[in-house]
């Protein structure tokens, strides 16, 4: 088996795995007339919650795009070193 494929279903389950984590958490979620929820509503501390989790997935999201490039070259540089 390649190594690009088993990253590239690697990727994919991960994918599914922060998929199914995000729509878990909506699932059950509280209402938004719940105090833990409202306290964060009125101070507007909800929006900062927001960027954080925003900003650690995209920071995931960018290291695994880099990672799989970076792999990707060396299993190019691999093939070139085999052929030589």
């Amino acid at each position: 088996m390649k190594i690009s494929s088993l990253i590239n279903r690697k990727m994919k389950a991960a994918a599914l795995l922060l998929v199914c984590v995000f729509m878990q958490q909506s699932l059950c979620a509280q209402p938004s007339g719940s105090p833990p929820a409202s306290f964060m509503e009125s101070n507007g501390k909800i929006y900062v919650v927001v960027a954080v989790v925003v900003t650690i997935v995209l920071g995931l999201l960018i290291y695994l795009i880099t990672l799989d490039r970076k792999v990707s070259r060396l299993e190019k540089q691999s093939r070139n070193n085999k052929i030589s």
